[in-house]
């Protein structure tokens, strides 16, 4: 029988239509509805890639692009922890693992030793910087890249470690055995007492109990008569949210809040007090940042700020408000999603407005003046937000040329520091050594038959204006003109060599440095150097400058 001729069935399936669509329409509406279809529809690519495709597929492969897909379009840090990737992620936090402790970097086909932690059992079996390794437990590592060679090199605390190296004083092959340790990779890597009455920490990250670290290098310089107090923060990626929060009860009164976050999951939201009695609420502080102080380093400093606890110097800092939890996905992986934002005391949001968009440098790039907000400090000194924190006494940026760079990324300074080490046993002194310009006139020398491929940006540009210029026709008119320019900035690698001589000594200079005092010789001799921490220095013995920037001045807008 045919509906359109029978009035009543028709009228009865006209209703039932009618019911159906709403029904599917209120499910489509509902969240839950869409998220069990969506993960439907995955499910069945996966399992249709996988039986059909035309070649063969990693599924393992296939589930990072899928988990990569998903999260393109929502910030930079919420990522898949696969389990192969959980341990780095876990020493990442903890500072904490299993090996030998050393770092190792790419050379050649093999993996060379960068720098040993001191009293790490890499260090008391003899490893220095510059030993080739050439096999682990048996195994050549030719051709292998430094991540798998890392993994190789970790284990369980206590296991034998067995080495093959080449060794760079001697030429000589020796193989080693020792055994691996839990290695421990404090976030304050130097701490001291400067220019007599100054105390120095440089905090590298909040990783789990640095804020130990810091209350014991304070207690020790606090004996010692310390008259003011410097926390390096530059380069410091962040970490441990807890650990900032410790770190500034030591010098904040009990019960003061230091920072607080909030998301879309409101029972989520928290604001942080601190917990414990203060070491001193007096001393003045100059905390020092750059554009790769992020995260808890800007929880710091922007407390330290807001609360007209210290003076900030050096540039504007990384802007990364965002809060990252894990959560269990399965299988020993772990989802790490941003589920809010951090708030410092004045309430500004430390997050860089557009996620994406930043200078070369990792930096925040320009914020249009109606997307900053103005808040004040405790004292009423104006603060703005629109990423990262502006410090109180703005410095110049250092950062190192192209050309340098390459001369670092080739290896050039490092290879160059192993025959001065080489050559000169009886060591260095570490507060006064200087490269000299003998010496780096040998350096310009053992230069002479490297090849040094770069172009730089304004290099670019020129080819770029060149190639516009041809396409709009006026390459005729301007030619010469370009020419001319082409040939002052053209790469010259002796040229080069002289106009960027100062950094490539500094840089050369902690080359060579490290490899008789370690890390911590490094910054103690750059402590002595630094125009910042010169800077810093100045400001904490001119009380009257210390406190008027504290009181009444104002932080630029941008």
């Amino acid at each position: 029988m045919k509906a359109k001729t029978k009035k009543g069935i028709k009228y009865t399936l006209l209703s039932a239509l009618v019911a159906l669509v709403g029904t599917v329409t209120i499910a489509a509406s509902n969240p839950d509805f869409a998220l069990g279809r969506n993960i439907q529809i995955l499910f069945n690519m996966f399992r249709e890639l996988n039986l059909l495709y035309v070649d063969q597929i990693d599924p393992d492969e296939m589930l990072l692009d899928a988990a990569d897909g998903m999260t393109s379009k929502l910030d930079p840090y919420t990522e898949l922890i696969p389990e192969k990737e959980m341990a780095d992620f876990e020493i990442m936090t903890t500072g904490k693992y299993g090996g030998m402790g050393a770092m190792i970097r790419q050379k050649d086909d093999y993996v060379m030793i960068a720098q040993p932690y001191k009293n790490s059992p890499a260090d008391k079996a003899g490893l220095v910087v510059g030993d080739l390794l050439l096999e682990v437990n048996g195994e050549s590592i030719k051709g292998y890249e430094v991540s798998k060679v890392s993994s190789m090199l970790k284990g369980t605390p206590g296991t034998t470690l067995h080495l093959k190296v080449r060794k760079l004083l001697t030429g000589q092959e020796e193989e080693l055995t020792f055994k691996r340790e839990r290695i421990v990779v404090s976030g304050i890597p130097y701490w001291s007492v400067i220019d007599d009455s100054i105390g120095y920490i440089v905090h590298k990250d909040f990783s789990e109990d640095c804020s130990n670290d810091i209350r014991n290098a304070v207690m020790s310089m606090k004996k010692a008569g310390i008259k003011g107090l410097i926390i390096d923060l530059r380069g410091n990626g962040g970490g441990i949210l807890q650990e900032a929060v410790k770190i500034l009860s030591m010098f904040v009164p009990k019960g003061t809040e230091v920072v607080s976050m909030r998301g879309r999951m409101k029972e989520l939201d928290a604001t942080f007090v601190t917990q414990s009695e203060p070491i001193d609420t007096q001393i003045p502080v100059a905390v020092l940042i750059n554009s790769s102080s992020a995260s808890a380093a800007e929880i710091v400093a922007g407390a330290f700020q807001d609360l007209d606890r210290g003076v900030l110097l050096g540039q504007r800092s990384f802007g990364k408000g965002l809060v990252q939890s894990t959560r269990p996905v399965g299988y020993n992986a772990y989802l790490k999603l941003t589920t809010a934002k951090y708030y410092t005391p004045s309430g500004r949001c430390i997050q860089a407005i557009d996620y994406s968009h930043r200078a070369e440098d990792g930096s925040v790039g320009t914020v249009p003046d109606s997307l900053i907000k103005e808040y004040t400090t405790k004292a009423g000194r104006k603060v703005y937000d629109g990423g990262g924190v502006m410090p109180d006494i703005r410095m110049p940026d250092n950062y190192y040329s192209r050309f340098t760079n390459v001369l670092y990324g080739k290896g050039y300074i490092e290879d160059f520091a192993n025959l001065y080490y080489k050559k000169h046993r009886e060591g260095v002194d570490v507060d006064n050594f200087e490269l000299s310009d003998a010496d780096y006139n040998e350096f310009v020398r053992f230069m002479a038959d490297k090849p040094v491929d770069f172009e730089s940006e304004t290099q670019q540009t020129l080819s770029q204006l060149r190639q516009k210029a041809e396409r709009d026709k006026y390459l005729d008119r301007i030619e010469g003109e370009l020419n001319a320019i082409e040939q002052k900035i053209r790469d010259d690698k002796q040229a080069d060599l002289q106009a960027f001589k100062k950094e490539i000594k500094e840089l050369i200079g902690d080359e060579i440095v490290i490899r008789y005092h370690y890390i911590q010789g490094v910054a103690r001799h750059n402590s002595h150097l630094d125009p910042e921490i010169l800077e810093a220095i100045k400001v904490l013995q001119d009380p009257a400058r210390y406190h008027q920037i504290i009181t009444s001045q104002d932080t630029q807008r941008k």
